[in-house]
């Protein structure tokens, strides 16, 4: 699991998830038709698809950050967002994580700017995969 996986772990993402979301349970086979039988016409609707939970991500944040002897702001700094996950915040890891994320090669050379990058883009990604956040952090 990469670093962004462990981000979506930490905030409770798949924690309702199906054990094995790709491969749906086989439909039964149908039994056999009577030769008489009339052949319905009538169109079947369609399985409704699975809802996809929303998270929160606000809420626990906060939560979290409420119960952190440190005062960590997650708002504007990765480096807080990764202390508060419990995760490793060293420039190591962030380089890591940018280069997981897709982070531009221009910006990879000023920690600053890739920092500003990555907040930015982890809220992002969190919100396209379910997260409840704000306009005004993305």
């Amino acid at each position: 699991m990469g670093i962004f996986g462990k981000i979506l772990a930490k905030l409770g993402f798949g924690d309702e998830a199906p054990a094995s979301p790709a491969a749906p349970a086989p439909a039964p086979a149908p039994a056999p038709a009577p030769a008489a039988a009339p052949v319905s016409t009538t169109p079947v609707a369609p399985a409704a698809p699975a809802a996809v939970s929303v998270v929160d991500v606000v809420s626990k944040l906060e939560a979290m950050a409420a119960a952190n002897p440190e005062k960590l702001n997650w708002k504007t700094s990765i480096v807080d967002l990764m202390k508060l996950l419990g995760l490793d915040s060293t420039l190591g890891a962030r380089k890591e994580l940018a280069v997981e994320l897709g982070c531009p090669p221009d910006k990879m050379g000023d920690s600053a700017q890739m920092n500003m990058w990555l907040h930015k883009t982890v809220l992002q990604k969190i919100a396209d995969n379910g997260g409840n956040v704000p306009g005004s952090l993305l």
